[in-house]
């Protein structure tokens, strides 16, 4: 339950992020605004965790910070700017489908029915939420939220195939630091010298990068080493729980009764999510939850393909 609460924190810091970023940063600097998110978060974490790549981490960070962090975090940004906080981030939950089906590519870790179950009701609760009809849609909003969220899913199940073996604070604070060098230079040539920003864009970008983005991402790391994907993925719908209700209370963004019933159904997902010390037959769970063939479970030596 303590790992369940812990990965938690990370989507609601998420659905927390649209509304940020949509009412306090500026729209027009969408590679600058991943940048100031990314680059002092990972500097933050660096500070803490005092610990160098080693080995194949150098280029495992590009790739992630890649993944994780430049692509991902325009894309969100762009979301955050052009689509309402309620819808933005309803867009995203469609992602523990997507990490599931990763998971079972990448680290044959077979998704469990009752995740699949959570993750239809789950499905089914967003498109309720997102098909109001109450809000003018941003085309160029949504493609960004959803390639943001195809994005996000495969650099999450990488992390958590080539993480055994590296520090969850280390490995996450690498992420955000190469991502964020690697936006600085495509900021600046495309979007020219930075602007200067105002008071409460400063203290905003603070906490997108402190809040929503070491303190999210090292919580949402640490519950991929020890949850399967399939719960870690189904906690990812709090973020739009979080989005809907805080647009709402905040914005003044309307709450209708299908948006209630869409957010019933989001609660229920999640519910469903929980992970349960059952036995399966033909597997065993590892340390981290993932699945792993008895036969590795029986010999030590034994190196995991997935590591």
């Amino acid at each position: 339950m303590r790992w369940m609460t812990l990965t938690a924190v990370a989507p609601v810091a998420w659905g927390t992020n649209y509304f940020v970023t949509h009412e306090f940063l500026p729209a027009e600097r969408p590679l600058y605004g991943a940048a100031w998110r990314a680059l002092p978060a990972g500097l933050v974490l660096l500070a803490l965790c005092r610990q160098r790549p080693r080995g194949a981490w150098w280029w495992r960070s590009a790739v992630l910070g890649l993944l994780n962090v430049s692509i991902f975090f325009t894309l969100v940004y762009v979301a955050s700017q052009t689509l309402p906080t309620s819808l933005a981030s309803t867009v995203m939950a469609v992602s523990p489908l997507t990490m599931m089906l990763m998971a079972w590519l990448l680290i044959s870790e077979r998704p469990r029915t009752i995740h699949l179950a959570g993750a239809g009701i789950g499905l089914a609760g967003v498109c309720y939420m997102l098909l109001t009809g109450t809000e003018d849609v941003s085309v160029r909003g949504v493609l960004a939220s959803a390639a943001a969220m195809i994005v996000s899913s495969l650099g999450h199940i990488l992390t958590r195939r080539w993480s055994a073996d590296a520090d969850v604070l280390a490995s996450t604070a690498w992420q955000l630091t190469v991502g964020g060098l690697l936006l600085l230079p495509a900021a600046a040539a495309t979007e020219g010298p930075p602007s200067a920003l105002s008071a409460s864009a400063i203290l905003a970008s603070a906490y997108v990068a402190l809040i929503a983005t070491a303190l999210a991402f090292t919580a949402w790391f640490t519950g991929l080493r020890h949850l399967p994907v399939g719960t870690v993925g189904l906690l990812g719908l709090l973020n739009p729980v979080t989005g809907v209700l805080l647009g709402t209370v905040i914005a003044s963004e309307l709450l209708t009764v299908q948006q209630l019933g869409g957010l019933t159904l989001v609660l229920v997902g999640v519910v469903l999510g929980r992970p349960t010390r059952g036995k399966r037959s033909g597997s065993s769970r590892g340390p981290a939850g993932s699945v792993v063939d008895n036969r590795s479970a029986r010999e030590p030596s034994a190196r995991n393909p997935a590591s």
